[in-house]
């Protein structure tokens, strides 16, 4: 079987996880890592066994060997990478979010239809067996009809004063923070799970730490916070530490969620609820392996994730025995194995069925954050797209 030769820009947290999961698939090479200087790329290179290192992104895409590129960088930059990979005529494996705004989305989407290349957005949340069991308990109607979705995305890495990321800058995360990093992954879930989509908003946003602390130092994400004051600079901090989000689906079931980067304890916990006429469902990201069903009348039930109890969609996102817990890290591989299976069968996302998220769910996302970022800022309903 001949290899895809891949190259991926971006040496920060996000990339060597996207090198490992690649790596899983066997019929996948990594070739080369950009970043964003020859010593940085070089460094990473040699730290992850990848032959090519370059300091400039537009270097690798120069190079005829690489076929498919995984962007993998800050936000600030999404959109003019983005482009100039599908430009190059390569396939892009892109980071959420697509852009800054849905505006940049849009034009991507755009040249993304027009190129013919695959392109994909790096929501693997949907790729865990378990929800794609719970999307055909849906589907077939054993929760009855869904009326109310709810739950949220909780982090604490941002809790203290001293904690930083380059998405504490608007000028480099966005003008929204803890939705649009976060925030996006609940509402794509959620949307995936559920089979409805999100059409109107109302948002509260809060910054509990409305003036924080740099140190000199880089501090890498989900690192540690410095203890020392000594040689910092006091900033303003401009995007919110925490949101509520209140929902109208398409179909007009109501929904509401909570996202926070500041809640002691909780270290990636995106948790939803489905209530339905018949049955309840409930699933936490940091127990990937169980889901709570609930009943009214005869005892709860908590089904764990076993290939010789799902359905074969399900059982296709699994890849050991049942009782051999499976998490993030192969949840992330398997939307690189459907990624990579449609790059390798030849398919085309305009017209064929991708069991991965698409440029057209990254733009949806983009115009879903934008109107909860105008929400908040003009408190009341925004309908998506408006």
């Amino acid at each position: 079987m001949e290899q895809i030769t891949v190259g991926i820009i971006g040496a920060g947290f996000i990339g060597p996880a996207h090198v490992e999961a690649v790596r899983r698939l066997g019929f996948v090479k990594v070739a080369a890592i950009a970043g964003t200087t020859s010593e940085r790329a070089e460094q990473k290179a040699a730290e992850l066994d990848i032959p090519q290192a370059y300091g400039d992104y537009r270097e690798l895409l120069n190079d005829p060997n690489i076929q498919v590129v995984h962007n993998c960088t800050p936000n600030d930059v999404h959109f003019e990478i983005n482009r100039d990979i599908m430009l190059a005529g390569k396939h892009v494996m892109a980071e959420k979010p697509l852009a800054m705004n849905s505006r940049e989305s849009a034009d991507l989407l755009r040249i993304a239809r027009s190129s013919g290349v695959v392109h994909g957005v790096n929501f693997n949340y949907r790729q865990f067996p378990i929800l794609k069991q719970l999307r055909t308990l849906v589907e077939r109607g054993d929760l009855g009809d869904v009326h109310l979705i709810h739950g949220s995305y909780l982090q604490d890495w941002l809790l203290y004063e001293t904690d930083y990321s380059w998405r504490l800058d608007p000028e480099i995360g966005g003008k929204t923070r803890a939705v649009a990093d976060i925030g996006s992954h609940w509402c794509d879930t959620v949307q995936y799970v559920s089979g409805k989509r999100i059409r109107q908003v109302f948002a509260d946003f809060s910054t509990v730490l409305p003036m924080r602390k740099r140190a000199e130092q880089d501090i890498a994400t989900f690192g540690n916070s410095v203890q020392s004051t000594q040689d910092m600079t006091e900033y303003e901090v401009e995007t919110e530490d925490c949101a509520s989000v209140l929902l109208r689906f398409d179909d007009g079931t109501k929904g509401v969620f909570t996202v926070s980067q500041v809640s002691a304890g909780r270290k990636n916990r995106l948790s939803f609820e489905m209530n339905g006429a018949k049955q309840s469902a409930f699933w936490n990201q940091e127990e990937p392996h169980r889901l709570w069903v609930g009943h009214r009348d005869r005892p709860n039930e908590m089904l764990l994730a076993d290939p010789s109890l799902f359905t074969e969609e399900a059982q296709s996102a699994i890849h050991l025995p049942g009782g051999h817990n499976e998490g993030w890290p192969d949840a992330l591989k398997n939307q690189m194995l459907h990624f990579y299976t449609f790059i390798r069968e030849g398919k085309n996302p305009s017209i064929d069925h991708c069991d991965f998220a698409t440029f057209e769910d990254g733009h949806r996302s983009m115009q879903l954050i934008d109107a909860i970022l105008r929400s908040n800022e003009e408190s009341r309903w925004v309908t998506i797209g408006e």
